[in-house]
């Protein structure tokens, strides 16, 4: 039965399936799957929640074969299934039928960031910067292991980092994301109010750009959390085309608006390292403890209160 056919006032207990094992050898078929409900859709394809044979939920990614995407899908796997790391989207095969392509995925209950600050914040608003804090801080640690494979992930943003249950982050979405050959990429790619300068303007460059086009993607993003919008939405092509900043609150506190200031060097050259930036203060647990709000029936985590919803739905 669908989530969404789910009566408002039913148990708020979550219904239980089979944990899926991260080192397992599945060998799923969309033939003998259920589809639950549809997750998402758009230029990547349709991602819809399946369930297999063993009660156990998926997240399956679709595309038409006569669909010049699945190229992009293709590309996905290749790159995805390279990787097992908690903060990163498990992989866990493929099916063809005779009219469409589907990537099985770890299925991330609460769905993205960009979910979660829209259901939980006011317009004009974000989360809250111990919230902030921890997300950011997981998203370092997939971003210093897709680096360290030589991966650019290229379209990092809110909606393309998923949150469990548990507030746990995972990066997904890598269809365009790129094993490095070589020193660099070249091509415009990406979503432009989180790109970097370099990546706008790379078909118009010879030195093209690195994983610290990631980095920027990344202060944009933390930016989008804390405020609860993409970046400078409306002048996003001139922005990048002129290397102008993203405008950054000053109502924001000091350590956010570092990190912030740091990711978002027009230079890549300056701008630190995801295994550097997981040394800034905004980023440590003091800080989240020191910034988390008082303890109290109505102060519930960003996460909670999103799984409180997720629950009614």
């Amino acid at each position: 039965m669908s989530m969404a056919a789910r009566s408002p006032t039913s148990s708020l207990r979550p219904v239980t399936h089979p944990e899926v094992p991260p080192s397992e050898n599945i060998n799923l078929s969309m033939s003998q799957c259920i589809k639950i409900d549809e997750l998402g859709s758009g230029s990547y394809g349709t991602v819809w929640r399946v369930m297999d044979p063993g009660d156990r939920l998926f997240a399956a990614k679709e595309v038409s074969l006569s669909d010049k995407r699945t190229k992009q899908l293709e590309q996905e796997i290749a790159v995805l299934s390279k990787f097992q790391h908690p903060n990163i989207v498990r992989y866990y095969g493929t099916d063809k039928d005779e009219s469409k392509l589907y990537m099985f995925l770890e299925f991330v209950e609460l769905g993205s960031l960009s979910k979660l600050y829209s259901k939980l914040s006011d317009s004009g608003s974000g989360l809250p910067d111990s919230e902030a804090s921890k997300y950011t801080r997981q998203i370092l640690q997939g971003l210093e292991y897709l680096h360290y494979k030589k991966v650019i992930h290229r379209d990092i943003k809110c909606a393309n980092i998923l949150v469990d249950t548990c507030g746990s982050v995972k990066l997904a979405d890598f269809g365009l994301a790129k094993i490095i050959e070589g020193s660099s990429g070249h091509s415009i790619l990406g979503s432009l109010p989180w790109m970097s300068p370099e990546v706008f303007k790379a078909n118009k460059s010879a030195q093209g750009y690195g994983i610290a086009a990631d980095i920027w993607s990344l202060g944009c993003t933390v930016l989008e959390m804390l405020t609860g919008t993409a970046p400078d939405h409306s002048c996003d092509a001139e922005r990048a085309l002129y290397s102008i900043l993203p405008k950054i609150p000053v109502s924001l506190p000091t350590h956010p608006r570092d990190f912030i200031q740091r990711c978002l060097k027009v230079d890549p050259r300056g701008r630190p390292t995801a295994t550097e930036l997981l040394n800034h203060p905004f980023v440590q647990e003091e800080y989240a403890r020191m910034t988390d709000p008082p303890t109290c029936a109505t102060s519930q985590t960003a996460t909670e209160l999103l799984n409180h919803l997720f629950m009614q739905e």
